[in-house]
């Protein structure tokens, strides 16, 4: 068998660069146009469905050399960083398109798995500006700090000055941020800053590089007299404390919880606001509930206006800071918080007969575990919440085979211009 010639570093050698016309069929599951060129799919980012080009591409890879005719489908991006910046995706589709791409995403997740898209409401739109959590990438250059974004598949950083999706306030920080990223100690080459915005200021967390190092006197006081400024209520460098002025807090259900480096929030509090109130509406009589993967709090003290609530989680800071706010607030009803690893461990059947309503909003990955053993119980009310279609569709059929009936799917936009989609939906079993 013949072996592709490798260059004296032992890397292979790179396939030819290629170049064909070609018109762009659709846009795939990750947010590239795909096109078909000889038989091949060909994967063209920052394209529309219509759109013809020449098309330079290496392997499944490609890239407009030439754009030949605009597709109705296609606007101008807004943002002017788009098409180097690795952030968004999207941002060149009209908005009658990108709503029904979206939406798209968990028609085709959930026919996989036997559900027909009539449950399936159009998503919920929200502000091009909603996001209150940003992982920014520095490098530090002989000419000075880049702070922005990286570019899509690549380690280059696209430095920038403004950002659409940014919640309005955190947009509003960005040249302290990069200010903040200047005063990092020198000898930290290349880092993430990320940033979540409180109710209270800025959460500040440095990761990478060499962020674990210990910090000296001075190189201390130069990130906290910055930070000040910049209106940050905490530090962290590699989950290490640095500085904190007052602990950062972030209300759900009205309660104030200060939460830890690292800690879980939905990526908008417009998106967390949605689904809130989706999660409320459909627990609504039920007088015990259970919320698993319940971080800090997001939907348990919401729900705790209404009835004792059992939050589980496997996160131990999270839980005690749900547990802490809690316990400083004056809740209506009790809540319990109970730190438990629920992919390995997941509440059986048994445990689950009290509830009248069980929420359960895991991470990318799903609950196949946990599902198993809601399929077997006799809950009345599944509430799910998922930021993956395809891992929420499975846990659906594992509902489904169980007896559980999914009536309602409410996609939510939260992640506006990317390829990813928020989903809620409402199981019951008669």
């Amino acid at each position: 068998m013949a072996q592709r010639r490798r260059t004296r570093s032992g890397a292979k050698t790179p396939a030819p660069l290629k170049t064909a016309e070609a018109k762009i069929e659709e846009i795939g599951a990750r947010g590239d146009g795909v096109a078909l060129i000889d038989g091949e799919k060909i994967f063209v980012p920052c394209s529309a469905p219509g759109d013809v080009a020449r098309i330079a591409y290496r392997g499944s890879r490609g890239a407009i050399e030439t754009l030949i005719a605009k597709s109705q489908q296609r606007v101008s991006a807004p943002c002017p960083y788009f098409g180097e910046c690795g952030g968004c995706a999207l941002q060149q589709l009209n908005t009658d398109y990108y709503r029904g791409w979206k939406r798209e995403l968990v028609v085709k997740a959930l026919a996989r798995e036997g559900f027909d898209e009539t449950i399936i409401a159009p998503p919920l739109r929200l502000a091009h500006a909603p996001r209150r959590r940003a992982s920014f990438a520095v490098r530090r250059t002989g000419s000075g700090v880049v702070f922005g974004f990286h570019e899509r598949a690549s380690a280059r950083i696209v430095a920038i000055k403004e950002c659409l999706v940014l919640a309005p306030k955190l947009a509003a920080m960005l040249p302290s941020l990069r200010a903040l990223a200047e005063k990092a100690p020198a000898r930290w080459r290349i880092f993430d800053l990320h940033v979540t915005l409180c109710d209270n200021g800025l959460d500040i967390a440095f990761l990478g590089g060499d962020a674990s190092d210990d910090l000296t006197g001075p190189e201390i006081m130069a990130l906290t007299e910055t930070a000040q400024d910049a209106g940050v209520v905490r530090i962290t460098a590699d989950g290490a404390p640095v500085a904190m002025f007052e602990a950062p807090f972030v209300r759900f259900g009205g309660v104030a919880v200060a939460i830890p480096p690292g800690a879980f929030l939905q990526a908008s509090g417009e998106g967390e606001a949605a689904l809130t109130g989706f999660v409320a509406e459909h627990a609504k009589g039920a007088k015990r509930i259970a919320d698993l993967f319940s971080g800090c709090g997001t939907f348990a003290l919401a729900l705790s206006a209404n009835a004792a609530v059992d939050a589980f989680d496997s996160d131990p800071p999270a839980i005690a800071a749900l547990d802490a706010g809690a316990r400083s607030a004056s809740l209506r009803h009790p809540l319990r918080a109970e730190r438990r690893n629920l992919f390995e461990r997941p509440l059986s059947a048994e445990e689950l007969k009290p509830y009248d309503a069980v929420v359960f909003d895991p991470p990318r990955a799903g609950a196949k575990a946990q599902a198993e053993q809601l399929a077997q119980s006799s809950v009345p009310v599944v509430i799910g919440v998922s930021c993956n279609p395809a891992s929420f569709a499975r846990d659906a059929g594992l509902l489904r085979d169980g007896g559980y009936s999914l009536s309602q799917v409410l996609p939510v936009d939260q992640f506006v211009f990317s390829a990813h989609v928020e989903v809620a939906g409402l199981f019951t079993k008669e």
